[in-house]
């Protein structure tokens, strides 16, 4: 059973930076889409940010210019989110996902890791 395990959350000022981390913990043929979302409670999960096997990026215009998203070139199961000048508004629960379309596809999230944004 392939799981993903997230690291990284915690609390941190507003303006600090926290850098979340996702592997996947056995092995899987390689994902199309990596991204990273969030949710608050009562509202929808949204996407923060995207990557692509090709290596396209996309982002949330919240975001933008403040968080990258990128892959480790040695292990292609693993994907950070850095996050810089960070906003109470950022503090919620995120959750990386891996898919992967055609003959063997899935679709596997991660278990959660709070970010907390104190003023």
């Amino acid at each position: 059973q392939v799981q993903l395990v997230e690291s990284g959350g915690g609390l941190v000022q507003a303006g600090g930076s926290l850098r979340l981390s996702c592997a996947a913990s056995g092995s899987i043929l390689s994902s199309n889409f990596m991204g990273w979302y969030r949710q608050v409670p009562g509202k929808p999960r949204e996407l923060v940010a995207s990557i692509t096997s090709g290596g396209s990026t996309n982002y949330a215009d919240s975001v933008k210019g403040r968080f990258t998203i990128s892959r480790d070139n040695a292990n292609k199961n693993t994907v950070f989110l850095q996050m810089n000048t960070l906003k109470p508004e950022d503090t919620a629960v995120y959750y990386c996902n891996f898919k992967r379309v055609g003959q063997y596809r899935y679709d596997y999230w991660g278990q959660g890791t709070q970010v907390t944004v104190s003023s």
